[in-house]
């Protein structure tokens, strides 16, 4: 095991933080919006069959190539059947992706788009209409799936393993994200779950306990 990059002594254990180098890419989770990208050099998202971004907003759209649009009209036609956001990448000295784009022009651009259709989203949550507030609900949740996947790509995907006295007690992969968050919780919460058991278990057995003979 690599070391780790972070480790701290907590209530009598040691608790270390590891990247993990198995995990998953949230692209394989059952996502809501579906995540199509076009690049050089690297598969990004989900595989598809567009060999363009036009492609895909006609396709979208429903129009045909022979229509002459631009593609700010398509982009219209196209978010009157889903929602659609941007994605951008920013390429120098690893990867990352928003969908508000990033200040330097020289290593990013627009990439791709995350977006999932109405139809789509009056199924996942049972609605005959999309309101506004259901739509602005859908666009942060596409902004969330595109946050873990930036985390997958920069590799701020972490596990903590939990030892005391050198012996391994506890370890949990799979944490997205800034490894002071929900990892390094996670992890102290279990070991005050650890202790509060300790604590607990002689309490139990003595009133567990047969009285003393008369």
């Amino acid at each position: 095991m690599h070391h780790p990059v972070f480790e701290e002594a907590y209530q009598g254990h040691t608790i270390k933080i590891f990247h993990d180098p198995d995990a998953e890419s949230p692209r394989e989770w059952p996502n809501l919006g579906t995540l199509i990208c076009w690049h050089r050099r690297y598969r990004l998202g989900n595989s598809h069959r567009f060999d363009s971004p036009e492609a895909f907003l006609r396709d979208l759209a429903d129009v045909s190539d022979q229509s002459d649009l631009s593609m700010a009209q398509l982009r219209e036609l196209a978010e009157r059947k889903a929602i659609i956001l941007p994605v951008f990448l920013y390429d120098h000295s690893g990867l990352t992706m928003n969908t508000i784009g990033f200040h330097c022009p020289w290593d990013s651009g627009q990439v791709g788009f995350v977006y999932v259709t109405l139809e789509a989203i009056r199924k996942e949550f049972g609605v005959k209409r999309v309101t506004k507030a259901l739509r602005d609900k859908v666009a942060d949740v596409l902004r969330d799936e595109i946050v873990s996947y930036d985390a997958y790509l920069a590799g701020r995907v972490y596990g903590y393993v939990i030892e005391r006295d050198g012996e391994e007690l506890d370890a949990c992969w799979g944490f997205f994200g800034r490894y002071e968050l929900d990892c390094l919780s996670e992890a102290r919460a279990f070991v005050d779950q650890l202790i509060l058991r300790d604590v607990h278990r002689p309490i139990a057995a003595e009133q567990g306990a047969s009285p003393p003979p008369s």
